[in-house]
């Protein structure tokens, strides 16, 4: 049975915690931001541009929880003073203050509720920049050309968020597209923005190809892994089998006379990345650890969310990134997520990068989750 739509799950969250002890919880939140604020202009914090670049992510990370959690103490202080109107003597303030105190209390478990989601404890790599891989699947050349549109649907999405994609490999299809691209982004919690879009997409069309008009069903496999940093995977060099081969593909002009290009195999776990996009072979390697180690923390990641799922009926990150998630429909303009029973008739939005609403709603459905398990 599908999934029921992730807007109808709400309704027993409510009063998970009352509202004397979610006004301490959002007090304390913006105290949090603050200190964060106050530390990101310590002249030590600026001086160490690693340890600014993580604050700032934190405080980025939880600022819309903030936004949220003043709102929601002024709605409070608000009710308070209203409250304290009924007893004036003024029969006109009463049945002002009266009307106000509907209006609040009927405004207040939403807007309750929407702050207990947007508090769920975020994992440490939330905050984390990412990289995202896309391999054509079943379907031929049709698999490729849609790897390429999905490619530039989070193109898209990246420029309207405000973040940086870099192309770290790409191979092209015969006819277009891409047989399978890598790229690395970075922005403001990239990673714990982007996660659940892990799994296959699959996509329902006439392709140009296709000389009868039949819609045919292809896919392609997104894969998003959080930058990873020493301190998250050991890696001994020992472990690491190295090649070195000829870059082909764009810019080879300059790259292909050496061989720059470095495939890199971490022998206990069987993992292989490759990286060609540099001209220097030391700069390919660098690039090729990194990527080793975020697929190691990925693989870390997905065992903890397949112990998690064991204990919960996950909907969303359940570690199987195998499982068809979504499906882009193009004769009906539709896309529809399956874990959620998420179905939006805009497709020709969501493939230039309008994906708020769908992401928004695996969020909510992932802390919805975590808020019935607290």
């Amino acid at each position: 049975m599908p999934a029921k739509p992730y807007q109808k799950k709400s309704s027993n969250l409510r009063f998970l915690l009352n509202y004397t002890a979610m006004k301490d919880k959002a007090r304390k939140l913006i105290e949090k931001y603050e200190e964060l604020e106050s530390e990101l202009g310590n002249p030590d914090v600026l001086a160490d541009q690693a340890r600014y670049n993580k604050i700032h992510k934190q405080y980025k990370g939880i600022e819309k929880a903030v936004i949220k959690a003043k709102e929601f103490l002024k709605m409070n202080a608000d009710l308070e003073e209203c409250k304290a109107a009924l007893g004036d003597s003024d029969a006109e303030i009463v049945a002002m203050a009266k009307e106000e105190i509907s209006t609040i209390e009927h405004a207040l478990p939403a807007l309750t509720e929407e702050l207990q989601i947007l508090m769920v404890p975020k994992d440490p790599w939330d905050y984390r920049n990412a990289t995202l891989e896309i391999r054509g699947g079943t379907g031929g050349d049709e698999s490729a050309l849609f790897a390429g549109d999905l490619f530039r649907m989070y193109r898209g999405y990246c420029d309207k968020m405000g973040w940086k994609m870099t192309i770290q490999d790409a191979s092209e299809g015969t006819v277009g597209g891409y047989k399978e691209i890598r790229v690395f982004i970075e922005g403001d919690s990239v990673y714990g923005t982007m996660k659940f879009e892990s799994g296959v997409h699959r996509v329902q069309r006439v392709p140009e190809t296709e000389t009868q008009g039949r819609v045919h069903t292809s896919a392609a496999t997104v894969a998003i892994l959080p930058e990873a940093e020493e301190v998250d995977v050991e890696i001994r060099e020992a472990d690491i089998h190295m090649d070195t081969y000829r870059s082909s593909g764009a810019g080879g002009q300059y790259i292909n006379k050496t061989d720059s290009a470095v495939r890199l195999t971490h022998i206990p776990t069987g993992v292989v990345v490759s990286c060609q996009t540099e001209r220097s072979q030391l700069q390919n390697r660098l690039h090729a650890m990194e990527m080793l180690r975020s697929k190691i923390l990925d693989a870390v990641i997905a065992k903890k969310e397949q112990e998690e799922a064991a204990s919960r009926k996950a909907l969303v990150g359940t570690g199987d990134r195998s499982a068809k998630i979504r499906t882009y429909n193009y004769p009906q303009n539709r896309v529809t997520d399956h874990r959620i029973g998420l179905t939006v008739y805009n497709l020709d939005k969501v493939v230039t990068g309008d994906l708020e609403e769908i992401i928004a709603g695996l969020q909510m459905a992932n802390a919805q989750e975590k808020l019935g398990k607290l």
